[in-house]
């Protein structure tokens, strides 16, 4: 059954990674952030159009491996209609499931269940990481009431 599960879950990581959520433009975003890995040479940019502090639009624009860019691509599909405040709490689920720790159940992580294997190459954490990493450091860095935040993390 372990077999079944793994091939499954490179499935979707593979699906992801071929066909990425997104990878779009977005007009006038209130959160831009960009990303990189210096160990694995991963670079993202994240934007985000927001509704009051629900995000409404989200923008992954990744260049990586295929484990950065799905996590990017399930990030999109994550959080878009979602408030800040539960971007963030599923931002640490999802670095809590990465790094082997307990996470909360009610949080559904939906395909990033995918990512559960990573932990076992800790070198390729950070790839997994970096959209989120990227996204939840622009929505801490952004000052309460802001409309735009540009930044860049590394």
């Amino acid at each position: 059954m372990n077999e079944q599960l793994d091939e499954l879950y490179r499935d979707i990581l593979m699906d992801h990674y071929k066909f990425p959520r997104g990878h779009k433009h977005i007009d006038q975003p209130d959160i831009i952030n960009e990303g990189k890995n210096p160990v694995c040479g991963d670079e993202i940019k994240v934007a985000v159009s927001l509704d009051h502090d629900t995000v409404r639009d989200i923008s992954v624009d990744c260049m990586g491996c295929a484990i950065s860019v799905a996590s990017g691509s399930m990030l999109v599909e994550l959080v878009r209609g979602k408030s800040l405040d539960e971007v963030k709490r599923i931002g640490r689920a999802v670095k809590a499931l990465l790094k082997g720790e307990e996470i909360n159940e009610d949080i559904d992580l939906g395909d990033l269940e995918a990512l559960r294997g990573v932990r076992k190459f800790p070198v390729r954490i950070k790839c997994a990481l970096l959209s989120w990493t990227t996204l939840i450091d622009a929505l801490e860095a952004r000052p309460e009431g802001s409309e735009t935040i540009v930044s860049s993390t590394e």
